[in-house]
């Protein structure tokens, strides 16, 4: 159990992190949130049948982690609010020109700034689908939805995105346009 469960955490730990600290925006409690992960991950291994990746069956452990950490939380829809603080929000490229890193900082930093008007099921989404890349398949596994409430949340979370990113965008440069693919 203890190569197993090493493999699990230098292949998933980092995606583990930061899907956790995309939902609490702070450091030390997405860590904390991380170990509860690996405690359930010990506790359940040997329940886990292999009908999905262990990628999948991670994040669906760190969702309900997540989930649980917020029904424990007064007022959490308030707190989780007053957490999304993007202004630390950095993009590592190899090869973009200095200009082209600003633009891309201020449009991820624009883009966090409105997931604040998303709702946490639309979070997760646009988290396990857009930050760590998962499929379709994989995100409805993660989340123990079926594929088509993924693309339901999908298409609205992003469609709410648009709107706020176009309603911010007309605030600064009311000629502006800002675009989502």
């Amino acid at each position: 159990m203890d190569s197993v469960f090493d493999v699990l955490y230098q292949k998933y730990h980092q995606d583990l992190y930061r899907f956790l600290f995309y939902m609490v925006k702070n450091k030390e409690l997405a860590e904390d949130l991380v170990q509860e992960v690996y405690i359930r991950v010990l506790k359940a291994y040997d329940r886990f049948e292999g009908n999905s990746s262990e990628k999948t069956w991670l994040f669906s452990i760190a969702k309900n982690v997540a989930i649980d950490h917020f029904r424990k939380q007064k007022g959490w829809k308030r707190w989780l609010i007053d957490k999304m603080d993007f202004s630390a929000t950095q993009i590592s490229d190899d090869v973009p020109l200095p200009e082209e890193i600003a633009q891309q900082r201020e449009e991820i930093k624009l883009i966090y700034q409105c997931l604040d008007e998303c709702t946490m099921d639309q979070k997760m989404v646009i988290i396990l689908r857009y930050i760590h890349e998962l499929s379709i398949s994989e995100t409805a596994e993660s989340l123990t939805w079926t594929e088509s409430k993924v693309k339901t949340t999908q298409h609205r979370a992003i469609k709410t995105l648009r709107k706020k990113m176009e309603d911010l965008d007309k605030e600064v440069m009311p000629s502006g346009k800002i675009e989502i693919k």
